[in-house]
């Protein structure tokens, strides 16, 4: 009996895509791991995936490697999440679920800033700030249009203004983020909006 080498040997595209299927998992279980108490553990993350600790370090050789990448992904996210809001919810309904999505991504950002090194977040926020600010002034911008929206409130505005849920811990988060959240969102209302 006569064994192909592609039989014992994976095709480079079937590495990828399992490499990929892993480096997946793992973000998935990450972020799902920073939303409980506590330190991130990196063999909790693996054995929540139901990888090897080598797998992991792999695709992420040390702790700070995996939440930078878990940042990334949440900023990207949240940046998205801005266009299809607009394009499904009136202005005002569009900002505030898009808050709700800021809440959530700052509990990843806490743990992130809180491990990675000074350097390291500055380049982060680099990043960030310019989408984000992006993502904000097309949410104002549909609600100016509609006249439910402060036309004096820019995105810069705001983006200072959310950055106070950094500075909670995940409990103090959950019982005040939605209420200064939701007195965020009346300030930036017209007074018939």
């Amino acid at each position: 009996m006569s064994v192909s080498v592609e039989e014992v040997v994976p095709t480079v595209s079937a590495r990828r895509a399992d490499a990929q299927r892993n480096r997946e998992l793992i973000l998935d279980a990450a972020r799902e791991q920073l939303r409980e108490p506590g330190e991130l553990k990196l063999n909790a993350v693996a054995k929540a995936c139901g990888i090897g600790q080598g797998t992991l370090y792999r695709h992420f050789p040390t702790r700070e490697d995996l939440l930078v990448e878990v940042y990334r992904h949440d900023v990207e996210e949240l940046v998205a999440a801005a266009s299809d809001l607009v394009s499904t919810r009136s202005p005002v309904e569009a900002l505030a679920g898009w808050f709700e999505r800021v809440a959530a991504y700052a509990r990843v950002k806490n743990h992130v800033f809180a491990a990675v090194e000074a350097a390291t977040w500055r380049d982060l926020a680099a990043h960030s700030l310019g989408p984000i600010g992006e993502a904000v002034e097309l949410l104002l911008a549909a609600g100016r249009a509609e006249g439910s929206i402060r036309a004096d409130v820019e995105a810069r505005d705001v983006i200072v203004l959310i950055g106070w849920l950094s500075r909670l811990d995940d409990t103090e988060l959950d019982e005040r983020g939605p209420r200064l959240l939701s007195v965020l969102l009346d300030g930036l209302r017209t007074p018939q909006g």
